[in-house]
Parts: C-alpha cells; structure tokens; sequence
C-alpha cells in the first residue's frame, strides 16, 4: 500500500463487436474517458462516437473503471451510436462557410455590446461541428492540418474579441467589470437523453442508504436524480418544467470533472444519502419542501466544477480560486458560484417560477450549505448543533433548522463508511488516488504535503481509522440524538466499519514486525559471514 503497488492492478473486459471477439485491457486507475476511447479503437470508430455496452442479459454496464469483468464465455455487446452530423457541403465550403460565420459575428460584436454573449455562442457551437468531424469525413479529404487552423483562427478571433472587450469596458461606463469566464450550457440536447423506466424494487431500493451506486451509468443517474424531485413533490411544489429539470441535472453532470473522487459519481452518491435521510428520518413532516429543495440541490451542486485538490493546496499554491476568495473556501464558494452561474441560464433554472423571496431563500440556504462541507469549518458547525441537540432542538426554529441543514449535508457528504463494505471500500481506493495526485504535485512544487495524503506513509487502515473514530461518528450519534432510527442504519455500520479497519491495522503491524524481524535476521546472518571470512 505504501508504494501505491495495489492501484496499478489491471482489468480486463471482453466484447462482442458486431459477431467478432474483442478485448480491453485497462488500469484500475484510468479514467471513464480513457476507458470510452479503449472501447471506440476495439469498436473501429472515432473517439466521438457515443459507445454503450449491454451485458447477455441486455442490461447496460457503466462504462468506468469499477466496471465489472466478465469472461470470454459472456462477453459485453458493444453499441455505437453515432450522434455525429456529417459537415454540409464540400470540405472547402465548410472551412469558408466556418470563417464567414465567426467574422460576421465578430464585426457585429464592435457595433453593437449586447451581442457578446451571441458572438461566444456562436464561436462555441463552430468549435462543436468542427469536433463533430468524423475520422471518415477526414479520409475524404478535411486533413487533419486544416482542423487545426480553422481551430487556430477562431482561437485568435477569440482572444481579439476579448481584448476588443477590455477596450471598450475602460472607456465604456456602462460595462461591469470584465470577467473571462466561460457560459455554461448544456452539451446534448434534452430529446437524446434516453428515458428510464424504474421498476418498483429500484424505487424501493433508492431510499436506503444501502443503495450500491456503483452499478448505475450517468444516464440513468440522471434519471434517478429526476425520479427523486419528482418523488419528494418539488417539481410540482415550484411549478417546474420537467424538461428544464432535466437540463438543469444534464448541465451539473457536464460541469462535473473526471476526478477519481470528485466526480459526478460523488455528486449522486451525496444526494441519494439526502434522499434516503429525507425518507428515514421522516423529515417531510419535520422539514417544508423549500427547506427540501434547499437540501437536495445542495447536495446536488456541492462539488461543481471541483478540480481534483483540496482547498489547502489551493492556499499554497496561490491559485487563481484562492487568489479570487481570499483563501476563504476558495472550492466551497466556487461551487455555488458555478451552481448559480447554471440557474442564471433561463434554460436550466429550475426555480424560475418561484416568487422572488422563495428563490432569495433558497439560494441564501445553498450557499450557506455549500460553503458548509468545508471540513474546515466542522467544528464549528457540529459544536453549535451538539448545543442546540442537547438544550430543547427547536424545529420552528429558522436557526435551529439551519444547523441541521448543514449537518445533514455535511453527514451525506462523508457517508461513504454508511454503506455495506464491498460499495464502500472502492471509495477509498478514489480518494487516495486523488489524494496521491495532489501530495504528488505538492513535492514537485515544493509545497507542504499532508502525512494522511503522502503515498509513502498512508494505507486504508490509517487512512479511515482517525477519520472514522473521529469525525464520523460522533457526528451521526449527535444527528441520532433527534432521529433515533439512525442508531441502527448508520451509526451501527459506521462502527462495524471501525472495527474492520482496527483488525486490518492489526494485520497491517503485524506483517511489519515481521519484515523488520527478517530484515534484522538477515543483518546478522551478513555480521556472521562476513566474521568467518577473516
């Protein structure tokens, strides 16, 4: 473990592509798009081909690298769809048409400010039809080299738009200041996005904290994200248009990165726990549906846009985002600024027919449970809770609510060591994976590196001992002081888990007293042979 040898393990997949037999060999560490690319190169198709996977039963197997193995004997079937539309006209017609378009646009953005946002639309939706080329549009002719300069010169055409932009807020005071961010959009359109029937155990099943969320792709993630608004009475509580409930989760999966933990697998993972909290402790009798939208959303937006390091190397390297909060939170308000950046757009505002004090509360409750899950703050947090628990917890208390509130996010958060063992421990596995990814940058860049985070010192055991002992439970029996029912479904476990972990560190010494009794053998065996020589 301490060498980092168990995360380079290999998997291998077999496939049925179209009738022939094919296999893909990848590590246990490699991304979902690693993999995806791995499946288009055995499939004969271009990296953006959309390729699905079916196993014998017909049942769709998430393309990740928790994906299950199979054997030659039940081979996953391979689907490719091709989304892709072919490039209008002849190549050299594409490339024109291409040009003319960005600098139409381009010389409309002087004359007129308003149509700034237009003009990146559109340079957006180019840089899309020209990654929509397929490798067959290539071989007829579209070479490779002049992609890439079209590419190059909308490039440049940006970066004098923006600098013609910069002109003009100077001398211009009409202009706020200029800030370079990018438009969030959704990437696919809502009538592509496959729809899902759920079955009555499934239904079931999504409100236990035992639910095995390994097992399930992005789409039909998705799709249960969208059952559990519907299920709770929001979308029908805030008047939501069910197909902008389904662009609004589209957009937070795409601004979600491909961290080993800090993914949209995470984001799900964090909001089922919300959900299974929400029906175990019975909290819509406890709780409004503001305060569940509130709950939900945060749990949904909490980790937007996270780039894989945690806020103390954001500190330390003097990051942009560190630079921009003060070294306040710096992930934590990134989040919500990126979550409310996704409401600002009228295609995905799912709160866009609440009333205006509605909206004002439930943006004011995310941000305050967003910025909640910095484990700088936990202290703090459970403190002021563990008082109000142990005089008389108010639930018509807004105060008291609210510390609740940022309780249960922060308990969904970390919950991981909640559920069964086998959906766990992989878990683990991606935060030391991202873990070692940063403690590796730090040492290359000089900066300090956390004993807990250092791949040379830390090993499961010790990684989940301390946090478990804690922070985690004594977290969930102060939350299990109100709702009693949490005893068996969470603290229990959560101590079983402790117990685990104490017996592998047992084995874990053990092993290392034996090394070092060899190692010291071996010592004096060289003591003597070297004595018997003279």
């Amino acid at each position: 473990m301490g060498n980092g040898a168990s995360y380079s393990k290999a998997k291998t997949v077999y496939l049925d592509v179209n009738g022939e037999q094919q296999k893909i060999v990848f590590s246990t560490h490699s991304s979902s798009r690693d993999i995806s690319d791995l499946l288009c190169v055995a499939a004969g198709v271009g990296k953006w081909v959309n390729i699905t996977l079916r196993d014998q039963d017909g049942a769709f197997v998430s393309v990740a690298p928790t994906m299950p193995i199979n054997t030659v004997r039940n081979p996953y079937k391979v689907h490719a769809h091709d989304q892709q539309r072919n490039a209008q006209g002849s190549n050299d017609e594409f490339l024109q048409g291409v040009m003319t378009q960005v600098a139409e646009q381009f010389n409309k953005a002087f004359k007129v400010q308003d149509l700034k946002e237009e003009v990146s639309s559109r340079l957006t939706a180019m840089e899309r039809r020209m990654e929509n080329i397929t490798y067959k549009d290539q071989a007829e002719g579209l070479k490779a080299i002049e992609i890439e300069k079209c590419k190059m010169e909308i490039g440049h055409l940006k970066d004098e738009l923006l600098a013609a932009k910069k002109s003009h807020a100077k001398f211009c005071k009409c202009s706020g200041p200029v800030v370079d961010e990018k438009r969030i959009v959704t990437k696919r359109d809502v009538p592509k996005y496959p729809k899902y029937t759920l079955s009555n155990e499934t239904i079931k099943y999504l409100k236990k904290p035992t639910f095995d969320i390994w097992h399930w792709e992005s789409n039909e993630m998705l799709c249960l994200l969208e059952h559990m608004y519907h299920e709770l009475g929001l979308v029908k509580e805030f008047n939501m248009n069910p197909i902008v409930l389904k662009r609004f989760l589209l957009c937070v999966q795409e601004n979600y990165r491909n961290n080993p933990f800090h993914n949209f697998r995470h984001c799900f993972c964090v909001t089922q726990m919300m959900y299974g909290m929400i029906h175990l402790c019975e909290l819509h009798t406890k709780l409004s549906l503001l305060d569940m939208a509130t709950l939900m959303t945060s749990a949904v937006c909490h980790d937007l846009d996270h780039p894989g390091y945690n806020n103390t190397y954001q500190i330390n390297a003097r990051t942009d985002l560190a630079v921009r909060y003060n070294d306040i939170s710096p992930l934590e308000n990134h989040h919500c600024a990126v979550a409310f950046k996704i409401l600002s757009n009228p295609d995905c505002n799912i709160f866009g027919n609440c009333a205006k004090d509605e909206y004002k509360q439930i943006r004011q409750g995310m941000i305050s449970l967003i910025l909640a899950t910095d484990m700088a703050r936990h202290s703090e947090i459970l403190d002021k809770f563990k008082s109000q628990v142990t005089g008389n917890f108010d639930f018509n208390s807004a105060e008291h609510v609210n510390s609740l509130k940022m309780v249960l996010i922060k308990c969904c958060d970390i919950s991981n060591e909640v559920r069964p063992m086998e959906i766990s421990e992989p878990w683990v596995d991606c935060l030391l994976e991202e873990y070692f990814m940063q403690s590796d940058r730090e040492k290359m860049e000089g900066l300090p590196v956390a004993p807990f985070m250092d791949r040379d010192k830390v090993t499961k055991p010790t990684a989940q001992i301390g946090f478990i002992k804690f922070v985690l439970i004594p977290m969930f029996e102060v939350v299990a002081r109100l709702f009693s029912q949490l005893d068996d479904q969470m603290v229990e476990p959560l101590r079983e888990a402790l117990y685990r972990y104490e017996e592998l560190k047992l084995i874990e010494d053990s092993k290392k007293e034996e090394v070092e009794i060899e190692e010291l053998q071996e010592e004096e065996d060289d003591v003597i042979v070297a004595g018997n020589t003279y």
